[in-house]
């Protein structure tokens, strides 16, 4: 079926819709968080990072991530734990390309192709700017979380990860 609107229009009606994120895969980890009495944790929290020039001198993603000067790099953090400087992402297994879950839409092949290879760039490139600055990162696949809530011993297998990179 052909597009009701012009591309310019499509455009336009797009960019005023506002994305919520992984809104459900956060709240069930907030969710174990509060069961768990894990304290200590801030909720999408944007750090600006600085980061190395040789790093930035391979990227050709920094300015998607939205770095607005050279060496500082803006990354929005799901989870932050800022006593033990822990950064925990929640990735979405179609968007973040899983390699169990993750599924590709059949149309526009090379769109989809190129979208995930630069989302898998720039989850690298972020983990790398924020271990070289001294953060511990983990990040939780949406499978794994939704396997923790449905099982005992996947829950408590998540949670000594967590717990690990919050000592």
């Amino acid at each position: 079926m052909a597009d009701v609107f012009s591309k310019s229009k499509r455009s336009e009606v797009m960019s005023h819709i506002r994305s919520r994120g992984n809104q459900d895969t956060e709240v069930a980890l907030a969710k174990l968080f509060r069961r768990h009495k894990i304290t200590g944790w801030r909720r999408q929290v944007t750090l600006a990072v600085r980061s190395s020039r040789r790093e930035e001198a391979h990227s050709s993603i920094r300015k998607s991530v939205g770095a607005s000067s050279p060496r500082l790099l803006w990354v929005r953090v799901d989870f932050v734990f800022p006593k033990s400087r822990t950064a925990v992402f929640v990735d979405g297994c179609f968007w973040h390309g899983c390699p169990k879950h993750g599924t590709h839409p059949k149309g526009n092949r090379a769109f989809w192709k190129n979208k995930f290879a630069r989302n898998i760039a720039r989850d690298l490139l972020v983990t790398r700017t924020l271990r070289s600055a001294n953060w511990w990162v983990l990040r939780i696949w949406e499978h794994t979380l939704r396997r923790a809530t449905m099982k005992p011993q996947n829950e408590a297998r998540l949670l000594r990860r967590i717990q690990r990179a919050l000592l």
